[in-house]
Protein backbone atom coordinates (compact mmCIF):
# COMPACT_ATOMS: atom_id res chain seq x y z
CA UNK A 1 0.00 0.00 0.00
CA UNK A 2 1.29 3.50 -0.55
CA UNK A 3 -0.20 7.13 -0.44
CA UNK A 4 -0.78 9.29 -3.63
CA UNK A 5 1.04 6.80 -6.25
CA UNK A 6 0.72 2.77 -6.67
CA UNK A 7 1.92 0.73 -9.79
CA UNK A 8 -0.96 1.39 -11.84
CA UNK A 9 -0.28 5.49 -11.75
CA UNK A 10 -0.38 6.81 -15.01
CA UNK A 11 2.34 9.59 -15.80
CA UNK A 12 2.97 12.45 -18.01
CA UNK A 13 5.96 14.26 -18.50
CA UNK A 14 6.03 17.62 -19.00
CA UNK A 15 9.47 18.59 -20.80
CA UNK A 16 9.85 15.25 -22.22
CA UNK A 17 11.99 16.22 -25.45
CA UNK A 18 13.93 18.24 -22.90
CA UNK A 19 17.64 17.01 -21.80
CA UNK A 20 16.94 16.25 -18.41
CA UNK A 21 13.25 15.19 -19.41
CA UNK A 22 13.94 12.77 -21.36
CA UNK A 23 16.54 11.43 -19.14
CA UNK A 24 14.67 11.15 -16.26
CA UNK A 25 11.85 9.85 -18.16
CA UNK A 26 14.37 6.76 -19.76
CA UNK A 27 15.12 6.26 -16.01
CA UNK A 28 10.98 6.26 -14.58
CA UNK A 29 10.17 3.44 -17.24
CA UNK A 30 13.08 1.33 -16.34
CA UNK A 31 11.83 1.44 -12.82
CA UNK A 32 8.71 0.86 -13.56
CA UNK A 33 6.66 3.73 -13.97
CA UNK A 34 3.66 3.68 -15.97
CA UNK A 35 5.26 6.83 -18.31
CA UNK A 36 1.69 7.38 -20.63
CA UNK A 37 2.97 10.52 -22.41
CA UNK A 38 4.59 13.73 -22.93
CA UNK A 39 3.97 17.48 -23.21
CA UNK A 40 6.02 19.79 -25.14
CA UNK A 41 4.18 22.49 -26.38
CA UNK A 42 4.70 23.02 -31.16
CA UNK A 43 5.94 19.16 -30.60
CA UNK A 44 2.61 17.20 -30.11
CA UNK A 45 2.76 14.23 -32.85
CA UNK A 46 6.15 13.18 -31.93
CA UNK A 47 7.38 10.08 -30.27
CA UNK A 48 9.75 10.66 -27.01
CA UNK A 49 11.34 7.99 -24.76
CA UNK A 50 8.61 5.17 -26.72
CA UNK A 51 5.41 7.59 -26.24
CA UNK A 52 3.26 10.21 -27.59
CA UNK A 53 4.53 13.97 -26.99
CA UNK A 54 1.11 16.07 -27.15
CA UNK A 55 1.09 19.92 -26.91
CA UNK A 56 -1.13 20.33 -23.88
CA UNK A 57 -1.33 18.57 -20.53
CA UNK A 58 -4.97 18.70 -21.16
CA UNK A 59 -4.83 17.31 -24.45
CA UNK A 60 -2.33 14.32 -22.99
CA UNK A 61 -4.72 13.45 -20.39
CA UNK A 62 -7.90 13.28 -22.83
CA UNK A 63 -5.97 10.66 -24.44
CA UNK A 64 -3.84 8.55 -22.42
CA UNK A 65 -6.23 8.69 -18.95
CA UNK A 66 -3.02 9.83 -16.66
CA UNK A 67 -3.77 11.16 -13.65
CA UNK A 68 -0.41 12.50 -12.73
CA UNK A 69 2.16 14.92 -14.12
CA UNK A 70 5.96 15.72 -13.84
CA UNK A 71 7.48 18.72 -15.16
CA UNK A 72 11.33 18.64 -16.07
CA UNK A 73 10.85 22.32 -17.71
CA UNK A 74 13.49 25.08 -17.32
CA UNK A 75 12.32 27.85 -14.36
CA UNK A 76 11.43 30.12 -17.13
CA UNK A 77 8.94 28.27 -18.37
CA UNK A 78 8.06 26.52 -14.73
CA UNK A 79 4.71 28.77 -14.77
CA UNK A 80 3.44 28.04 -18.05
CA UNK A 81 3.76 24.62 -17.57
CA UNK A 82 2.11 24.55 -13.68
CA UNK A 83 -0.55 26.77 -15.37
CA UNK A 84 -1.17 23.86 -17.89
CA UNK A 85 -1.34 21.22 -15.80
CA UNK A 86 -3.95 23.68 -13.58
CA UNK A 87 -5.88 23.58 -17.43
CA UNK A 88 -6.08 19.90 -17.63
CA UNK A 89 -8.34 16.85 -15.09
CA UNK A 90 -4.47 16.05 -13.50
CA UNK A 91 -4.66 15.37 -9.77
CA UNK A 92 -1.31 14.78 -9.10
CA UNK A 93 1.40 17.72 -10.22
CA UNK A 94 4.95 16.95 -9.39
CA UNK A 95 7.30 20.47 -10.05
CA UNK A 96 10.92 19.48 -10.13
CA UNK A 97 12.13 22.25 -11.27
CA UNK A 98 14.28 24.62 -9.10
CA UNK A 99 14.78 28.52 -8.91
CA UNK A 100 11.27 29.26 -10.38
CA UNK A 101 10.45 32.40 -9.20
CA UNK A 102 8.55 32.74 -6.09
CA UNK A 103 5.57 34.75 -7.74
CA UNK A 104 5.34 32.04 -10.19
CA UNK A 105 4.92 29.35 -7.95
CA UNK A 106 2.38 31.65 -6.16
CA UNK A 107 0.06 32.07 -9.00
CA UNK A 108 0.56 28.78 -10.24
CA UNK A 109 -0.39 27.57 -6.61
CA UNK A 110 -3.94 29.68 -6.43
CA UNK A 111 -4.70 27.89 -10.09
CA UNK A 112 -3.59 24.44 -8.97
CA UNK A 113 -5.46 24.64 -5.33
CA UNK A 114 -8.43 25.75 -7.16
CA UNK A 115 -8.99 23.03 -9.11
CA UNK A 116 -8.34 20.81 -6.67
CA UNK A 117 -4.61 19.56 -8.11
CA UNK A 118 -2.37 18.33 -5.28
CA UNK A 119 1.49 20.00 -6.04
CA UNK A 120 4.60 18.34 -4.89
CA UNK A 121 7.26 20.77 -5.07
CA UNK A 122 8.81 22.62 -6.68
CA UNK A 123 12.36 22.05 -6.51
CA UNK A 124 11.99 18.72 -5.02
CA UNK A 125 13.37 15.40 -6.34
CA UNK A 126 9.60 14.01 -6.20
CA UNK A 127 7.99 10.60 -4.65
CA UNK A 128 8.54 6.92 -4.97
CA UNK A 129 6.16 3.99 -3.47
CA UNK A 130 9.38 1.46 -4.21
CA UNK A 131 8.74 -1.54 -6.28
CA UNK A 132 5.92 0.39 -7.93
CA UNK A 133 6.04 4.17 -8.90
CA UNK A 134 8.52 6.41 -9.19
CA UNK A 135 8.02 10.06 -10.01
CA UNK A 136 10.81 12.58 -9.87
CA UNK A 137 14.74 12.07 -10.04
CA UNK A 138 15.07 9.92 -7.03
CA UNK A 139 17.52 7.01 -7.03
CA UNK A 140 15.71 3.83 -7.29
CA UNK A 141 18.02 1.29 -6.31
CA UNK A 142 18.36 2.59 -2.66
CA UNK A 143 14.73 2.23 -2.00
CA UNK A 144 12.85 -0.79 -0.71
CA UNK A 145 9.19 -1.50 -0.31
CA UNK A 146 8.30 -1.39 3.59
CA UNK A 147 5.87 0.15 6.06
CA UNK A 148 7.78 3.43 6.89
CA UNK A 149 6.39 6.75 5.50
CA UNK A 150 9.27 9.40 4.56
CA UNK A 151 8.45 13.13 4.13
CA UNK A 152 11.40 15.47 3.75
CA UNK A 153 12.44 19.07 2.75
CA UNK A 154 15.97 17.88 2.07
CA UNK A 155 16.89 15.91 -1.38
CA UNK A 156 20.48 14.75 -0.03
CA UNK A 157 19.32 14.09 3.32
CA UNK A 158 16.35 11.61 1.96
CA UNK A 159 18.38 9.69 -0.05
CA UNK A 160 20.99 9.13 3.19
CA UNK A 161 18.24 8.46 5.47
CA UNK A 162 16.52 5.79 3.19
CA UNK A 163 19.68 4.02 2.67
CA UNK A 164 19.81 3.38 6.66
CA UNK A 165 16.17 2.40 6.44
CA UNK A 166 16.55 0.15 3.36
CA UNK A 167 19.79 -1.37 4.98
CA UNK A 168 18.20 -1.88 8.25
CA UNK A 169 15.49 -3.85 6.82
CA UNK A 170 12.65 -1.57 7.42
CA UNK A 171 12.08 0.13 3.74
CA UNK A 172 9.17 2.56 2.74
CA UNK A 173 5.51 2.74 2.01
CA UNK A 174 6.40 6.16 0.46
CA UNK A 175 8.81 8.44 0.36
CA UNK A 176 8.09 12.67 -0.48
CA UNK A 177 10.50 15.31 -1.48
CA UNK A 178 8.50 18.07 -1.07
CA UNK A 179 11.09 20.57 -1.56
CA UNK A 180 12.92 23.57 -0.12
CA UNK A 181 11.70 26.78 -1.34
CA UNK A 182 9.50 29.25 1.03
CA UNK A 183 6.86 28.43 -1.52
CA UNK A 184 5.88 25.36 -1.78
CA UNK A 185 2.59 22.88 -2.91
CA UNK A 186 1.99 19.87 -0.54
CA UNK A 187 3.79 20.80 3.29
CA UNK A 188 4.30 18.34 6.09
CA UNK A 189 0.60 18.78 7.40
CA UNK A 190 -1.14 18.37 4.05
CA UNK A 191 0.83 14.33 3.85
CA UNK A 192 0.53 13.40 7.35
CA UNK A 193 -3.31 12.70 6.91
CA UNK A 194 -1.93 10.58 4.49
CA UNK A 195 0.15 8.58 6.32
CA UNK A 196 -1.92 8.35 9.17
CA UNK A 197 -4.90 6.55 7.22
CA UNK A 198 -2.63 4.42 5.27
CA UNK A 199 -3.38 1.45 6.93
CA UNK A 200 0.31 -0.26 5.52
CA UNK A 201 2.47 2.88 6.82
CA UNK A 202 3.46 2.14 10.67
CA UNK A 203 5.25 5.37 11.14
CA UNK A 204 6.58 8.12 9.58
CA UNK A 205 10.17 9.85 9.56
CA UNK A 206 9.64 13.42 9.15
CA UNK A 207 12.95 15.38 7.88
CA UNK A 208 12.92 19.18 8.52
CA UNK A 209 15.25 22.16 8.18
CA UNK A 210 16.22 25.57 9.95
CA UNK A 211 13.97 28.29 8.60
CA UNK A 212 10.35 28.56 8.44
CA UNK A 213 7.24 27.39 10.94
CA UNK A 214 6.63 23.62 8.92
CA UNK A 215 7.55 21.68 11.46
CA UNK A 216 6.53 23.36 14.70
CA UNK A 217 2.78 23.08 12.93
CA UNK A 218 3.65 19.20 11.76
CA UNK A 219 4.06 18.57 15.54
CA UNK A 220 0.68 20.65 16.77
CA UNK A 221 -0.86 18.68 14.30
CA UNK A 222 0.62 14.97 15.61
CA UNK A 223 -0.51 15.43 19.02
CA UNK A 224 -4.20 16.30 18.29
CA UNK A 225 -4.87 13.95 14.99
CA UNK A 226 -2.30 11.32 14.93
CA UNK A 227 -2.23 7.78 16.34
CA UNK A 228 1.34 6.57 14.77
CA UNK A 229 4.44 8.03 15.42
CA UNK A 230 6.81 10.18 13.70
CA UNK A 231 10.45 10.56 14.13
CA UNK A 232 12.01 13.63 13.57
CA UNK A 233 15.52 14.91 11.97
CA UNK A 234 16.49 18.38 12.01
CA UNK A 235 19.25 20.08 9.60
CA UNK A 236 21.38 22.68 10.37
CA UNK A 237 22.16 22.16 13.99
CA UNK A 238 25.55 23.10 13.42
CA UNK A 239 24.76 25.97 10.88
CA UNK A 240 26.65 29.21 12.15
CA UNK A 241 23.94 32.24 13.55
CA UNK A 242 23.22 34.43 10.10
CA UNK A 243 24.75 32.12 7.42
CA UNK A 244 22.10 31.89 4.91
CA UNK A 245 21.38 28.03 3.99
CA UNK A 246 21.62 26.65 0.37
CA UNK A 247 17.48 26.56 0.49
CA UNK A 248 15.97 29.46 -0.06
CA UNK A 249 13.15 28.10 2.51
CA UNK A 250 16.14 27.65 4.65
CA UNK A 251 16.92 31.03 5.79
CA UNK A 252 16.63 31.73 9.60
CA UNK A 253 14.13 34.54 10.30
CA UNK A 254 14.30 34.35 14.25
CA UNK A 255 15.08 32.15 16.97
CA UNK A 256 11.76 29.93 16.36
CA UNK A 257 13.75 29.32 13.33
CA UNK A 258 16.33 27.21 14.53
CA UNK A 259 17.22 23.81 14.77
CA UNK A 260 17.85 24.30 18.31
CA UNK A 261 13.94 25.39 18.88
CA UNK A 262 12.11 23.50 16.27
CA UNK A 263 14.02 20.32 17.79
CA UNK A 264 12.85 21.00 21.48
CA UNK A 265 9.45 21.70 20.24
CA UNK A 266 8.90 18.69 18.17
CA UNK A 267 10.43 16.89 21.34
CA UNK A 268 7.78 18.45 23.51
CA UNK A 269 5.05 17.03 21.07
CA UNK A 270 6.03 13.37 21.72
CA UNK A 271 7.97 13.44 18.78
CA UNK A 272 11.94 12.05 19.07
CA UNK A 273 14.28 13.46 17.26
CA UNK A 274 17.83 11.89 15.71
CA UNK A 275 20.81 14.07 16.70
CA UNK A 276 22.79 12.01 14.04
CA UNK A 277 21.22 10.54 10.94
CA UNK A 278 22.47 6.60 11.87
CA UNK A 279 20.37 7.17 15.31
CA UNK A 280 17.05 7.33 12.78
CA UNK A 281 16.33 4.13 12.59
CA UNK A 282 17.23 3.41 16.10
CA UNK A 283 14.47 5.94 17.12
CA UNK A 284 11.93 4.44 14.52
CA UNK A 285 12.49 0.62 15.89
CA UNK A 286 12.12 2.17 19.40
CA UNK A 287 8.70 3.85 18.19
CA UNK A 288 7.17 0.81 16.98
CA UNK A 289 8.07 -1.26 19.95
Amino acid sequence: MSILIDKDTKVIVQGITGRDGSFHTQQMIEYGTKIAGGVTPGKGGQTACGVPVFNSVAEAVKATGATASVMYVPAAFAKGAMLDAANSDIELLVAITEGVPTLDVLEAYEALTAKGIRLIGPNCPGLITPGACKIGIMPGQIHKPGRIGVISRSGTLTYEIVKELTDSGLGESTCIGIGGDPIIGSKFVDLLPLFEADKDTDAVVLVGEIGGQDEVIAAEYFTKNMKKPIVGFMAGLTAPPGRRMGHAGAIVGGEDDTAASKIAKLEAAGIPVARIISDVVKLVKRELN
